[in-house]
């Protein structure tokens, strides 16, 4: 292993060094438990495209280790390989040994924010970031400028003349995953409740997120049908904000256990026998409120309460069974790939139940792609803040999707959609991409494609 830019030798000023607090540093007992052998470097998406140790799980442990034992300190040169880290958990579904570096990489990331001094242009990035996608009605305010901005031309000018890329990097990746707002993107067509159609089976509530509930609305409508075709009558609080899955991903504590309280709250006092949630990322973060609250007296058994009803509804739907009528949705043999979101895959451990959903509709074939594990780099907003890297798994991703030869793309997660659309478009392939639930709604009621 190359550690030549470390010195892991103690030195007389150790004090001086600025390391984690008390707050929850990693835990020395779970990075014991690496036992180096380099099983998760051939699965982890970063080593893959920078090729450094230091940016693998493995190399990231040893800093970690190395921050504990007060040997380095928490500065520039260390924060650079927790930042490429995407989050993915690749490395915790292939390691041998079971080592929970999620946890790890969880504890790190708030250790960072609350103990190392960022540039004032990384500071000024994250603060825009934090402030708007996890703030549903701020971008709802938006939607009118950047509809403005897209319909007058402006947009494809500033790609045309590359002038934002030059300037920032981040903001040029933020503009091109921006999806098209159309009319849909300003209507608010889901009620409080949703009867079930037929005999009641199930209540259930729904968290509609933040940036699909917007952009991606079309997808909250049809699992919305999908649900009450199959006798679940839908609870929506409308006073839902964010689940915290950006900002916990990214260590903003504070911000994250806020968000986590106020979503606890808006499902309070519903009955539900299920939280229902449509997107990856979102799924894993609040599955993830036990631990995220676990020091807070008050909200602590409510965190766990909470997250122990929540499902994916490919999850809940494989359990509970489909029984609405599916119809083909072509008139010929539709063939589909898959597409893994990490946090279903390796975050939720849910990757046969979509398949199976998919392959109950008449006249779908399902197709597997080559390094199905493999990050399609949206991860959160590691696109925004690591946009070289993402450029590079984006199109790998997108090329091993259209070598299957599949005429369609299934995709249960927004970042992994919108990702992936725009590098299709970067290849100018028409093929589309949509979500299981749309695929079911359509099966339902017998829309061809």
């Amino acid at each position: 292993m190359q550690v030549s830019e470390y010195s892991f030798k103690k030195t007389a000023s150790l004090s001086d060094l600025a390391g984690f607090d008390e707050n929850h540093p990693p835990d020395p007992k779970l990075i014991d438990s690496c036992v180096h052998c380099g099983f998760c470097l051939a699965n982890c998406p970063s080593y893959r495209v920078i090729g450094k140790e230091m940016d693998s799980p493995r190399g990231r442990i040893y800093l970690m280790d190395a921050i504990n034992e007060g040997d380095i300190a928490l500065n520039t040169a260390t924060v650079q390989h927790f930042d490429s880290c995407l989050g993915c958990l690749a490395c915790v579904t292939t390691c041998p040994s079971g080592v929970q570096y999620d946890k790890l990489i969880s504890a790190t990331r708030h250790q960072v924010e609350r103990n190392y001094e960022r540039s004032f242009s990384d500071k000024l990035l994250r603060k825009l970031i934090f402030s708007l996608f996890p703030n549903p009605d701020l971008l709802r305010i938006l939607l009118v400028p950047l509809w403005v901005y897209q319909k007058s031309g402006l947009q494809q000018l500033v790609r045309a003349t590359g002038l934002v890329k030059r300037i920032s990097p981040n903001l040029a990746a933020m503009d091109s995953i921006l999806p098209n707002i159309t009319a849909k993107s300003f209507q608010d067509n889901l009620l409080d409740v949703m009867p079930a159609q037929g005999k009641t089976r199930y209540r259930v509530g729904m968290i509609l997120g933040c940036v699909q509930r917007l952009f991606l609305s079309p997808i909250n409508e049809a699992t919305v049908r999908v649900l009450t075709a199959n006798g679940c009558e839908v609870v929506i609080p409308k006073n839902q904000g964010c689940c915290a899955a950006l900002p916990e991903h990214q260590g903003q504590t504070s911000q994250a256990k806020a968000l986590a309280r106020q979503m606890i709250d808006s499902f309070a006092d519903t009955n539900v026998d299920a939280v229902i949630i449509n997107a990856a990322g979102c799924g894993h973060t609040l599955k993830e409120y036990g631990h995220i609250l676990e020091d807070d007296p008050e909200y602590r058994d409510k965190a766990k309460e909470f997250a122990a009803k929540v499902r994916d509804v490919q999850e809940f739907l494989a359990t509970v069974g489909l029984t609405a009528h599916l119809s083909p949705l072509s008139d010929r043999p539709l063939t589909l790939v898959y597409q893994d979101a990490c946090h279903l895959l390796h975050g939720q451990k849910i990757s046969v139940q979509p398949r199976q959903l998919l392959q109950q509709i008449p006249g779908v074939k399902l197709r597997e792609p080559i390094d199905a594990a493999l990050c399609c780099g949206s991860a959160g907003v590691y696109n925004l803040l690591q946009p070289e890297v993402a450029e590079e798994l984006g199109r790998q991703k997108v090329q091993n999707l259209l070598n299957t030869g599949a005429d369609l793309i299934a995709s249960a997660n927004p970042g992994c959609t919108l990702q992936i659309s725009k590098h299709l478009q970067q290849q100018d392939q028409q093929i589309s991409i949509m979500h299981p639930m749309e695929l079911l709604d359509y099966s339902i009621r017998g829309v061809m494609l």
